[in-house]
């Protein structure tokens, strides 16, 4: 993309950001000197996600905002833009809590975390009730301030016993890798983290994507900067195999926990694989 495309998809970011209704597709495109087909394949090229959904992500943020300040859970719906209560709990479905849970700021919500050691570092790992939502690298002194800042308001409270088997499978997947892992996700982000996310899950052990196949595999050649970006939001390591994904180059780019790391996950893979 050029500088000036560049410039147009965040002018239009910006305008469905926007408090109120956002600007329908015909409206960006008019803005922008294009026709709506080239607007749109250009915007989701750039951001990963429609204008459409990214004003729906836009309107999801409003609401979780308005929640903690508005007199009711309504009102709060509809200050942020739905059209109806129904659209509203459809959005909010992903994060597992009900609106007037997030009204409280996710109190009543809890997270059962435990400290781990792998040979590539020590590990925080986090569970909700629905599964896995946090895999860190971070030393136990630096755990703490990490929990509370990804679940501010949740009741956060060391890990049963039950627990255990989950953890030792986590450290398995680092220091002996072999086979994928079938463990229960609690996958919080956008629509298209998600949707990223989600396909990183299905990359076999011992194998890579550049960023543009994988981009491609999702039906958006020409998203890998999009791609790039999801990966680097991941917050469950090793887990959400994003390691996995390499330049087209077949070099390898960035990594949110150090490409040493990268490095050695994939070289222990490479060895294991099936």
């Amino acid at each position: 993309m050029t500088a000036r495309h560049d410039k147009l998809v965040e002018q239009a970011c910006r305008r469905l950001e926007a408090p109120g209704p956002a600007p329908n597709l015909a409206t960006l495109a008019a803005q922008a000197q294009m026709s709506p087909w080239h607007f749109q394949r250009l915007f989701t090229a750039a951001i990963g996600v429609s204008p459409k959904r990214y004003a729906m992500a836009q309107r999801q943020r409003r609401l979780e905002a308005a929640l903690g300040a508005a007199p009711s859970v309504t009102d709060a719906i509809f200050d942020a833009g739905y059209p109806a209560s129904s659209a509203a709990y459809r959005d909010l479905n992903g994060h597992g809590l009900k609106p007037a849970q997030l009204r409280r700021g996710g109190a009543g919500e809890i997270i059962h975390y435990a400290y781990a050691t792998s040979t590539l570092g020590q590990l925080v790992v986090a569970a909700s009730q629905r599964g896995l939502c946090l895999v860190e690298f971070a030393s136990t002194s630096a755990a703490p301030a990490l929990l509370q800042a990804r679940f501010a308001h949740a009741q956060i409270v060391p890990a049963p016993r039950q627990m255990r088997a989950t953890i030792k499978t986590v450290v398995a997947l680092i220091d002996a890798p072999g086979a994928a892992a079938t463990l229960p996700l609690d996958i919080r982000g956008t629509a298209f983290q998600t949707r990223v996310w989600r396909a990183l899950t299905r990359i076999p052990p011992g194998q890579t994507l550049s960023y543009g196949e994988l981009a491609a595999s999702l039906g958006m050649p020409g998203s890998s900067r999009a791609v790039a970006r999801a990966c680097g939001a991941n917050s469950l390591a090793v887990v959400v195999p994003c390691h996995r994904v390499i330049g087209g180059d077949g070099q390898l780019r960035g990594y949110r926990w150090g490409l040493a790391r990268k490095r050695k996950l994939l070289e222990r893979e490479a060895t294991t694989k099936p």
